[in-house]
């Protein structure tokens, strides 16, 4: 219990200094997924959770990067999927915080530090049937991406985890590389702020996590923890798109993490 309570505080240390960063070189960004609901249900960590989940726009995204690039911070390291880290496996970016550990049951046992998400949020379209559309080929890649890359967990499904067994005897690296490059340029074609339709199209949710480019708007501040940080400005329509009822809890058996950690050390740096 301490060592989950100093988890959730070195998180909160580090997404006040993300908030802080974007602020002072106005960069726009949103909670997302679960650190949204924690923000409205929880005014902070949903109680069970473990991690972080942000979003940019793919052009506050790269300037984020480029930021970070120029000038490291000299405990918060940025991987993405273009940083040539052989086990580096997503479709989206990472920070990490370098004194510390984690190892994730991948299926290269990744071992870095506990980590900020951050997703691109990208355009999909101007109506409901196109962003579908659209979005179909990213998911299949995204899907397969997961597959390759992730470790067997007795939670998942049965046909899921048989996915994964029969793509162990796959080379990994090419194909993990190849899918993370076409992932990147197909949720890139189409800009964030001239599409009706959006979202964070490599996030966790599939379809629903695009939606109406209206249910972000220009962002609104929200309680989380004793500090504020950014999210939609429709709160309760990306809510319940992504959710449905999100204001009633999951029973008791449900209120745990999703994650699959082998190790985590607060106290010893991973480098």
């Amino acid at each position: 219990m301490e060592n989950e309570r100093l988890l959730k505080q070195m998180l909160a240390d580090m997404l006040r200094w993300f908030h802080t960063f974007c602020e002072a070189h106005d960069l726009r960004y949103y909670a997302l997924g679960g650190t949204m609901l924690g923000a409205v249900r929880h005014q902070g960590f949903i109680p069970w959770d473990d991690d972080v989940d942000l979003g940019m726009p793919r052009r506050d995204y790269l300037r984020f990067w480029s930021l970070m690039t120029e000038n490291p911070h000299p405990r918060y390291r940025l991987e993405t999927p273009f940083s040539e880290k052989e086990a580096f496996c997503y479709a989206f970016s990472k920070v990490y915080d370098t004194k510390t550990t984690l190892i994730e049951n991948t299926r290269s046992k990744i071992r870095r530090g506990i980590y900020l998400d951050i997703f691109p949020l990208d355009g999909i379209g101007d109506s409901e049937r196109e962003a579908a559309r659209l979005h179909r080929p990213i998911l299949r890649r995204v899907q397969l991406l997961l597959a390759l890359t992730t470790g067997i967990r007795r939670e998942r499904s049965f046909v899921k985890n048989a996915a994964v067994y029969l793509l162990r005897p796959v080379p990994q690296k090419r194909l993990k590389q190849l899918l993370q490059r076409q992932l990147h340029r197909l949720c890139a074609m189409r800009d964030f702020d001239s599409c009706i339709w959006c979202g964070n199209l490599t996030g966790n949710y599939g379809p629903r996590e695009r939606m109406p480019r209206a249910f972000f708007g220009t962002g609104a501040l929200y309680a989380f923890e004793d500090f504020e940080i950014y999210g939609p400005e429709q709160w309760d329509a990306y809510l319940t798109h992504l959710y449905g009822n999100w204001r009633q809890l999951p029973p008791p058996e449900k209120q745990k993490s999703h994650h699959d950690f082998c190790l985590v050390d607060l106290t010893k740096g991973y480098l």
